[in-house]
């Protein structure tokens, strides 16, 4: 046998005796967490945003006492990185994903966990099977803080030459003004060119948020105001963000009053157990027909 063969042979049982590794697609991955429709929010909605996470105390007893941030994008969309003191930034928005977003961020975390501090943060392509936030994290509401920018990616002693100054400017740039609502959970007001929208993440099941949304179209209380349009909506991770477009002015605190009364109308339509109208119905297929594909 040539000595290629017998390297091909060798390579070929290496390759055998590692177990494959099969993607799974969840749906929607974050259910059950408290904070599911935030975690959605910040993967899909939020361009610069941090939050605290703290280890359950498995892991916190494993591991120690290690500060976790969440973020919603890392230089060069990285998972994870690790400073030279310990801490852990997680990253959300990514350029490599498996078909279970949970599983990769709980995968990220732990090998950041496990590597060293301030050393790169080496993520397999797929997770396999194992842990997932809610088992490597207490489970509770985030404590978000949306930035302007993404300066939290540095400390503040820390030296920025030309290079990084340069890559920071271009990615704040990028950066539309955004700020979290307080009328409803997981609603967040942005500005781009020339309008604004109001994006609002839904808590529910497909079904009962169509259901609700489609109640509300029907009796004409959709809108924000008079002075909004309904766009449409689209799915994020299994749940439905309905977006309103507004005026670019006035700023995100203008439209609270008109939000909090949407989230009440939508509360009460939820409720409503009975089956929907003919107007309804048609207001539910004109729904569907407007879903947005552009975020």
């Amino acid at each position: 046998m040539s000595k290629k063969n017998r390297l091909d042979k060798k390579q070929q049982a290496k390759e055998q005796k590692q177990p494959k590794v099969r993607d799974v697609f969840v749906a929607r991955p974050f259910a059950g967490l408290a904070a599911e429709t935030e975690l959605v929010a910040l993967r899909e909605l939020v361009p610069a945003a941090t939050a605290p996470l703290t280890l359950a105390p498995e892991y916190a007893e494993k591991y120690g006492d290690r500060q976790i941030t969440l973020a919603t994008i890392l230089p060069m969309a990285w998972p994870a990185l690790t400073k030279t003191d310990g801490r852990i930034l997680l990253g959300l928005q990514r350029h490599e994903r498996s078909g279970d977003v949970n599983r990769d961020l709980a995968v990220a975390l732990l090998c950041a966990l496990e590597g060293e501090p301030g050393a790169p943060v080496n993520v397999p392509p797929l997770p396999g099977e194992g842990p997932r936030l809610g088992d490597l994290l207490v489970d509770a509401p985030l404590d978000i803080t949306v930035h302007e920018g993404f300066d939290f990616w540095l400390d503040a002693d820390q030296e920025r030459d030309a290079e990084v100054s340069a890559s920071l400017d271009a990615a704040n740039a990028s950066v539309y003004p955004t700020v979290r609502m307080a009328a409803a959970p997981a609603a967040y007001w942005c500005r781009v060119p020339e309008k604004a929208h109001v994006r609002w993440v839904l808590p529910d099941s497909e079904d009962v948020a169509l259901n609700a949304l489609a109640r509300l179209s029907a009796a004409g209380e959709l809108k924000l105001t008079d002075e909004t349009k309904f766009a449409g909506m689209f799915r994020a991770h299994g749940l439905l963000v309905p977006v309103w477009d507004l005026p670019s002015a006035p700023e995100a605190g203008a439209w609270e009053e008109s939000l909090a009364a949407v989230s009440a109308r939508y509360a009460a339509a939820k409720a409503v157990d009975e089956p929907l109208t003919p107007d309804q119905r048609r207001a539910r297929q004109g729904l569907l027909g407007r879903q947005l594909t552009l975020r």
